[in-house]
C-alpha cells in the first residue's frame, strides 16, 4: 500500500500535474472535449490505464465534460499512486 503524502510532497507533485487540483482527499481534473462521443473514447481509453494500473477513478460524465477523482482509498487520501495515474491521464489527454 502506498504512503499518504505530506503537504510539502502533495504541493511539489502538483507542480507536476498542473491541471490538477486538490480537493479534500481527492486529486481532482475535468477535461472537456469536443463532441460527447470523444469523451467517452477517452473514458474507454483511460478504463484500459485503470485496470492495467488497478487503480480506479470516480469518473462523472457531463455531456462534453468529464471529471475524475483519484484517492486511495486503503491509505485514506492522495498518494503516489494518484499522481502514477493523474500523469498517465496527462498523457492520454495530451
Amino acid at each position: 500500500m502506498s504512503d499518504l503524502l505530506e503537504a510539502n510532497e502533495l504541493n511539489a507533485a502538483l507542480k507536476k500535474c498542473p491541471e490538477w487540483e486538490l480537493e479534500k482527499k481527492y486529486l481532482v481534473r475535468t477535461i472537456e472535449f469536443e463532441e460527447f462521443t470523444d469523451a467517452i473514447d477517452f473514458v474507454n481509453d483511460l478504463a484500459e490505464i485503470a485496470e492495467e494500473a488497478q487503480h480506479h477513478p470516480y469518473i462523472s460524465i457531463r455531456h462534453t465534460k468529464v471529471t475524475l477523482k483519484l484517492t486511495t482509498h486503503d491509505a485514506g487520501g492522495v498518494t503516489e499512486l494518484d499522481f502514477e495515474l493523474a500523469q498517465r491521464v496527462d498523457n492520454l489527454v495530451d
